[in-house]
């Protein structure tokens, strides 16, 4: 039996993050938390009907409905708002942050603004996926408590809940109007401390999201800069590890056999993110980076892996739950990135650091990482590796174009003696790249012998490989929106000369690319142009997933996907100024 009978799946783009940094939960349009990993982001799911499992945690109304919702504004803080035929309710929604990162607590605010409203509400928390039901159901003062797997429960504000034939506890409530009823619900794999007070913890998590979410004034669009620093701070562990995505196995194309588990911390996403939090000033996250990407150098060196646990451990070795899935995914755990290596990330830590150090953000252990990532670019730059896209190992052009803008970033922080050095290692990989990598057109091609371009391509002009008027970044560029751009979204690559589109999605981290291409050459029009697309592919909880369908307007991939809230952060921000 799946997890459906009671919440079948919704399309993504119709899907809340809720977040603390050390875990996140997928809230859907019936106040229906449909996915939740704990205590944190790579163990198990306690709430799993994303992907076909059982467990459920609602709160919704009972009148028929239609749903809308919006953040708080600079805060995870969610608002599912119905509107039924005779009234409005709304229920607030939020991870308490900071976060504990042994026990999670979903604080739950039904909130009924004209009149009277009756909701109904569900607890049925399941670890394992859903295989193990909740235990040792327990009513105390008011207070439930449970146990599933080895994760303690506690839920208070449900004192007149009662445990169904199936072993949910099942409540529905009348909420006056004008007034509001508090849920709290705590789980950890240790003893739960004191209770906390609901209105504590909501004034506590106000404060804290305020503090940690700069303003952005100064980008061509605040609000959605904010929503994607906030959005890549929930992603973001106490530790500095930044999840890729929330979700594991949500696919990018139906029956395409391509679902992953993004669960894990991508060295190269946390520079993505440590860069956008560098452009104008040193945000939080920029430190973040330094320090785990720092720490993942220094432990590896010559075995860096791609990614890792939030923890710096390897990712597990994928294997598949039974379980349905998503509608058209497949319920995968692990990542087989953990046998890859990726040049291309080598080159983008080095860009961190410089930009770290420009701000002056550099630790003494930053510097050993810096000299460690150098040689590591010495060592394998001429051999096969997996690039960008995670493919087969190839002689991939991209990753040696983003050691070049490494190495350049990197020299001008170092002393002249040095900086000569590093800048003619970098003259070395560019010319041998133009002399492998070049096609008829004048463009950057894959790889020696794959033709074709690449969007991905673009970036390391943007960050200092060549220079923005040079032949072969202005005939990419061309190229790019001549092979690659359709409706003004933008695809990676053409896999084997089919038609874009009917292998996979445009992927909306290319469309941010191009619009900062289209910045650095001084095509402001273009560049707004492209921009303003791609960041209309979102729902109402404004969350990017990986790819979108241009054919169907609907997101594709695990949600939310940090690289592409990178991508629009940095883009809000270098738009505003002058390339």
């Amino acid at each position: 039996m799946s997890g459906w009978q009671n919440f079948p799946p919704h399309v993504l783009r119709e899907y809340a993050l809720l977040a603390d940094g050390e875990r996140g939960g997928l809230c859907g349009p019936h106040g229906d938390i449909a996915w939740l990993c704990a205590p944190g982001w790579a163990d198990s799911a306690v709430l799993s009907s994303l992907i076909g499992g059982r467990g459920s945690y609602s709160v919704s109304p009972v009148d028929t409905c239609v749903w809308g919702g919006y953040y708080e504004p600079g805060t995870l803080i969610w608002r599912n708002r119905w509107v039924t035929t005779d009234t409005v309710v709304e229920c607030r929604e939020a991870l308490t942050y900071p976060a504990d990162p042994r026990r999670a607590v979903v604080l739950r605010r039904i909130e009924a603004l004209e009149r009277d409203v009756r909701m109904r509400v569900q607890l049925d928390l399941r670890d394992a996926f859903g295989g193990r039901s909740m235990r040792n159901l327990t009513l105390d003062d008011g207070v439930w408590t449970a146990r599933t797997g080895g994760l303690r429960i506690r839920w208070t504000g449900a004192a007149h809940a009662r445990p169904d034939r199936d072993g949910r506890l099942i409540l529905e409530l009348t909420v006056p109007g004008g007034t509001h009823h508090d849920f709290v619900l705590e789980l950890g794999d240790q003893p739960l401390p004191q209770p906390p007070d609901a209105a504590e913890q909501w004034i506590a998590t106000e404060y804290a999201w305020h503090q940690a979410v700069p303003a952005f004034d100064n980008t061509i669009a605040p609000r959605d800069a904010r929503h994607a620093y906030a959005v890549l701070r929930g992603l973001t562990t106490a530790g500095g590890g930044m999840v890729a995505a929330a979700t594991l196995g949500l696919p990018e194309r139906a029956e395409a056999g391509r679902n992953y588990d993004y669960r894990y911390s991508w060295l190269r996403d946390q520079c993505y993110a440590g860069l956008a939090a560098s452009v104008a000033e040193p945000h939080p996250l920029l430190d973040d980076a330094v320090a785990f990407t720092t720490a993942r150098v220094l432990e590896h060196g010559d075995d860096l892996l791609p990614a890792y646990r939030t923890d710096g451990t390897p990712p597990p070795d994928e294997t598949v739950l039974d379980l349905p899935g998503y509608p058209g995914g497949n319920a995968i755990v692990g990542n087989h990135v953990n046998r890859q290596f990726q040049l291309d990330t080598v080159g983008e830590l080095l860009q961190l650091y410089a930009a770290a150090a420009r701000h002056d953000r550099l630790t003494p252990g930053t510097e050993h990482a810096i000299d460690r990532c150098v040689e590591l670019i010495n060592q394998r730059w001429d051999r096969p590796e997996a690039g960008v896209w995670e493919l087969d190992d190839d002689w991939w052009s991209h990753s040696r174009l983003a050691c070049v803008a490494g190495l350049r970033a990197i020299a001008q922080q170092r002393t002249p003696r040095h900086a000569a050095d590093l800048t003619g290692f970098a003259d070395k990989l560019l010319a041998e790249t133009s002399r492998r990598c070049i096609d008829q057109r004048g463009a950057w091609q894959r790889s020696p012998g794959v033709s074709g371009t690449d969007a991905a391509l673009l970036l390391p002009p943007v960050r200092g490989a060549l220079p923005a008027n040079d032949p072969r970044t202005v005939a990419t560029l061309e190229a790019v929106q001549t092979d690659l751009c359709q409706d003004g979204y933008v695809y990676r690559f053409a896999p084997n000369n089919q038609p874009l589109g009917d292998a996979e999605g445009a992927f909306l981290l290319c469309g941010f690319i191009v619009s900062l291409a289209h910045w650095h050459q001084g095509h402001d029009v273009e560049a707004f142009r492209s921009f303003e697309r791609n960041r209309a592919a979102c729902g109402p909880p404004g969350l990017f997933a990986e790819e979108y369908d241009v054919r169907q307007r609907q997101l594709r991939g695990n949600l939310p996907q940090a690289f592409v809230h990178a991508l629009l952060l940095e883009t809000t921000q270098r738009l505003a100024t002058s390339p």
